[in-house]
């Protein structure tokens, strides 16, 4: 089996090759994949608050634009990650197009002023997959420590944004890493089971 960065090296390339091509059309073809009610683990029916929680893409990440858009429509409240330190889990606040500053890993994300939220739903960025729920991110540990974090007080639905092309055949898992409850691609939506 590949090592973690093995297959980060390999999956970084392909994603930015794609992104540069198929961008915004990807963007679309995910958010169509969501179904309303995702029969892993329960599904979204079973989320009674309807906060989600997203994020801002860097290098080359699938932008989660029309899926934060799809779920705004159907009334979900929207919060974004902030990151007090390098090493707490995010903080997850709401978001309503207003203007964002800057948090501990220079990303933007809503003002202090916001309220802290925990999402109900989190959709979250990552390089690699696998159809078990495995997830290579970039290489910190931030969303396995705040997806622990949220699994600790609460049931969350955590979903992993990607490209087609970085799914891996089997993600080497550590006992610190956390599996997501299902994928959304440009071309289909898997369920972990």
């Amino acid at each position: 089996m590949a090592s973690k960065d093995e297959i980060r090296d390999e999956k970084r390339r392909l994603r930015r090759k794609v992104a540069k091509h198929k961008g915004p059309a990807a963007w679309q073809e995910a958010a169509k994949r969501l179904p309303l009610f995702p029969p892993a683990r329960g599904g979204l029916q079973l989320l009674r608050r309807r906060v989600f929680g997203s994020y801002s893409p860097t290098n080359w990440e699938m932008s989660p634009f029309f899926l934060n858009a799809k779920l705004r429509m159907l009334r979900w409240r929207q919060s974004l990650p902030f990151a007090l330190d390098r090493e707490s889990p995010l903080l997850f606040r709401e978001w309503s197009d207003e203007p964002m500053s800057e948090d501990a890993f220079s990303m933007l994300g809503p003002p202090e002023e916001a309220p802290v939220v925990e999402p109900d739903l989190l959709i979250v960025p990552l390089v690699a997959f696998d159809r078990r729920g495995g997830r290579i991110g970039q290489g910190g540990g931030t969303y396995d420590r705040t997806i622990t974090n949220l699994r600790s007080r609460k049931r969350v639905f955590v979903i992993g944004l990607a490209y087609a092309c970085q799914e891996a055949e089997e993600i080497p898992l550590e006992p610190h890493d956390q599996r997501l409850d299902a994928i959304v691609t440009e071309t289909e939506y898997i369920a972990v089971s």
